[in-house]
């Protein structure tokens, strides 16, 4: 020990060393360094002792624990002492204060070492000591902005969650602190843009810079790969764009970005915000086909828009009238809820919502009593999927009946243009070696189980689930994942008559 100090001093009388110290402390500040257990380390080896550094509470930082006076601690945390050296038996101490009293931002910095510190020494020890308040100073900072980029993160979900159930009072209540005027339009577009997991973060900043603060962005819940854009338009009317400047910002971002993809939504009323999500999710799929990498929900032919607009609505109103009849909150839990339910697995539906999978399940089972059906079943899930999102739409509908008599499921999907429909998409089928059509109609009986439609069928159930996997990129529709796809050929089924219209408790309720 005694060797290293006459080193130290050595080299400070002869004016060489003084510059290399300087230069190795100064190199704990470039940001290949910057870390304060090192630095304390370094002064530890370069006095010949021992370092350790505090935090406000007297607790270890760094370095190797001193044996250090309680109440001397406290008094240079305090302020009252801005250092202290003293020799306590074989030892000698010194203490200095890092950052501004009083605690907890203060810090002491603490050495001991058998043989008196020399001016060089002390100097090297408060040198040292405002180095480590720059270090703290930074990585406080650093940790604020962090704790300031998660909070908000998670005021931003908070707001989406809140319009996944139709909350929007809430929603703006909420949105108001950080994002003025955010959410005054009355309608929206839903995009989901689709990334890399690793750098999801890069992307949803990404986003937000596109958007220009204009837009909702939030971290998808429920897959890591996506973040959701929720995307207001200025104004309520026909002429409000509903996010339509923010979606050509954020098709531009997908073409300077290989390998990301872009779904939206149809424009909706904000507290549709549910519909329009599950509107992206469907579109993106077909983004991913798509030469541009971007695809919004409407460029799609849908079978509903192949219906009688009065008849659908009418239809609809009718079935759903259960849950109307619930209290606001209620209805909006169970409605967001089952939209959901029905568009993804109860796992992800439940992220989205913040809720637990127990809480979805248990939601779609009242859903499903309140309306008298079994939504186990694909044919009544597709027929309430349409149900709700007739009634989430904005289209208008002409007053007037939809006709003398109650209009049911069946008569939906007798119209000539959604049989010619059906048709069509199902012909297409024929074209494969394999019975896909067969194989398609069983396992939609089965309830998209391919262990009960290969009983049914006599084959091996890998062999039904490779038919379905084929049956997808000729359809242009997911089916091995719930939601509108799966619903989409599920109607077609029922329109050509491959299948029976399911039992709906609500067709019996008079109009």
């Amino acid at each position: 020990m005694a060797g290293r100090e006459d080193g130290v001093a050595g080299a400070e009388r002869s004016g060489s060393g003084g510059a290399a110290w300087a230069e190795e402390l100064l190199d704990q500040l470039r940001p290949a360094g910057r870390n304060v257990r090192k630095v304390v380390a370094w002064l530890a080896e370069s006095v010949g002792g021992t370092a350790c550094l505090l935090d406000g509470d007297g607790a270890l930082l760094a370095g190797e624990p001193v044996a250090l006076d309680e109440k001397l601690v406290a008094d240079v945390l305090a302020g009252r002492l801005a250092s202290a050296a003293l020799q306590d038996r074989e030892r000698h101490l010194r203490l200095v204060r890092v950052g501004a009293p009083p605690p907890p931002a203060a810090g002491v910095l603490a050495v001991a070492r058998p043989t008196p510190f020399d001016r060089h020494g002390a100097e090297l020890i408060s040198r040292t000591a405002a180095v480590l308040e720059l270090l703290l100073r930074a990585h406080e900072t650093a940790s604020a902005g962090r704790r300031l980029e998660r909070a908000t993160a998670a005021l931003r979900l908070a707001v989406l969650q809140l319009l996944m159930v139709e909350d929007t009072v809430s929603a703006r209540r909420v949105a108001a602190g950080l994002w003025p005027g955010l959410l005054d339009a009355d309608t929206a577009r839903v995009y989901v843009m689709e990334g890399r997991r690793d750098e999801r973060d890069r992307l949803a900043a990404d986003c937000l810079d596109a958007t220009g603060g204009r837009a909702l962005v939030v971290l998808c819940p429920a897959d890591d790969e996506h973040v959701i854009v929720v995307a207001p338009g200025r104004g309520g009317g026909s002429g409000g764009d509903g996010g339509q400047g923010a979606g050509d910002a954020l098709r531009a971002l997908v073409a300077a970005r290989p390998g990301t993809y872009l779904g939206g939504s149809a424009r909706h009323g904000l507290a549709r915000t549910a519909t329009g999500y599950a509107q992206a999710v469907s579109a993106l799929a077909v983004a991913r086909f798509s030469p541009h990498g971007a695809a919004m929900y409407a460029e799609r032919t849908r079978p509903e828009r192949l219906m009688d607009p009065e008849a659908l609505q009418a239809w609809s109103a009718r079935l759903l009238r259960p849950l109307g009849a619930l209290p606001h909150h209620t209805r909006a839990e169970l409605l967001a809820t089952t939209r959901l339910g029905l568009e993804f697995t109860a796992v992800a539906a439940a992220r989205i919502l913040g809720v637990s999978r127990n809480t979805v399940r248990a939601r779609m089972e009242r859903a499903g009593e309140l309306l008298g059906t079994d939504l186990t079943r694909l044919p009544v899930r597709a027929a309430v999927h349409l149900a709700l999102n007739t009634q989430a739409s904005l289209d208008p509908v002409p007053e007037g009946s939809a006709g003398d008599g109650v209009v049911r499921f069946a008569d939906l999907l007798a119209g000539t243009a959604v049989r010619t429909w059906a048709q069509e998409l199902l012909g297409r089928l024929t074209a494969d070696g394999r019975d896909l059509r067969g194989t398609l109609r069983a396992w939609i009986a089965a309830g998209g189980n391919a262990e009960r439609a290969a009983h049914l069928l006599g084959m091996h159930a890998q062999t039904v689930r490779e038919h379905v996997r084929g049956a997808e990129p000729v359809l242009e529709r997911r089916l091995l994942a719930t939601g509108s796809d799966q619903y989409e050929v599920v109607l077609a089924h029922l329109a050509v008559g491959d299948l029976e219209p399911p039992a709906l408790g609500g067709e019996s309720r008079p109009g």
